[in-house]
């Protein structure tokens, strides 16, 4: 009998390598010889004919690389199942424990997300692989094989994959009181949203361009700090740096004791959040989609509202 072309020891060094970013950590992990590892990762690329990772600091993955890895992950995913029926399946006691990989905003995670994680680890041994990016991001890695799940703003399912509503982030435009003195005096005007300093997460971020062009027509950006973290955002708006849209539920405290001051208060954003996860019928991820339901049937607004 011809051996299988997949050898999965070498799926596992190979996926160990990009998740951990070098060979010497996934050596670590996966108990063996970082030599053990380069053997298994060099032996299935001249099997298949293929680059399966690129070498460097960190690791990463090919697109065949990353093709393949997404396949170790469902399959580990349905191992899981029959181990737990059928202890003496797993013949690799070293190997490491079932990781479930998803992909999750900055602003869900500093918000609901965490009280899900924490449901979910009390019901089950699985861990998790947080991927961050923004809301509108997140189904890419969804599609690319990357992760089998992700809180995304995108309704329309990866091949594969089911959609729930989770509901909508409510978010609010703040500033600091000095700041809101100094450029919204009067309000909130096309010339003040022009002059006032904005800040921003990254390029892909457009809620305070989109909030400001729902009120009013905003002829140019106004001048824009890049702040790459929801907390370093809020500590940023906080000093009076700039304003910016900050969810509800991290703000609402802040406006209660004065720190920030909502720019209109009647005139907040929703932005609908959507579960994606994989068809696969596995325990361990069925709990993660309870956990995060649950979660955001909490803390967010209904999607009927």
């Amino acid at each position: 009998m011809a051996n299988p072309a997949l050898e999965y020891p070498a799926l596992a060094a190979v996926a160990a390598v990009v998740r951990e970013g070098s060979f010497e950590r996934a050596a670590s992990v996966l108990g063996v010889t970082p030599s053990a590892v380069s053997q298994r990762v060099k032996s299935l690329e001249e099997r298949l004919g293929a680059v399966l990772v690129v070498r460097g600091q960190p690791c990463k993955a090919t697109a065949t690389g990353a093709r393949l890895c997404a396949h170790f992950a469902q399959v580990r995913l349905l191992e899981s199942d029959m181990i737990a029926i059928l202890p003496k399946l797993s013949t690799e006691p070293s190997a490491p424990g079932l990781t479930i990989s998803v992909a999750v905003n900055g602003d869900s995670l500093s918000t609901w997300f965490p009280s899900a994680a924490a449901s979910f680890t009390r019901h089950s041994d699985a861990l998790l692989d947080l991927k961050l990016a923004g809301e509108d991001q997140t189904a890419a890695k969804l599609r690319s094989g990357e992760v089998l799940a992700a809180v995304t703003a995108d309704p329309v399912p990866a091949p594969g994959c089911r959609t729930v509503c989770l509901g909508a982030l409510r978010y609010v435009a703040v500033a600091e009181p000095d700041l809101h003195r100094r450029y919204f005096p009067d309000g909130v005007s096309e010339r003040s949203l022009a002059s006032a300093p904005m800040l921003r997460t990254d390029r892909d971020d457009a809620l305070q361009t989109r909030w400001a062009s729902e009120i009013l027509s905003v002829a140019h950006l106004p001048p824009t700090h890049w702040v790459p973290s929801t907390q370093g955002f809020i500590d940023l708006l906080l000093a009076g740096l700039g304003w910016g849209m900050v969810p509800h539920l991290l703000a609402e405290r802040h406006i209660q004791n004065g720190a920030l001051i909502a720019l209109q208060p009647t005139r907040v954003l929703d932005v609908k959040l959507y579960w994606q996860y994989s068809r696969l019928f596995a325990r361990a991820l069925a709990e993660l989609n309870r956990a995060v339901i649950s979660a955001a049937k909490t803390a967010l607004i209904s999607c009927d509202a």
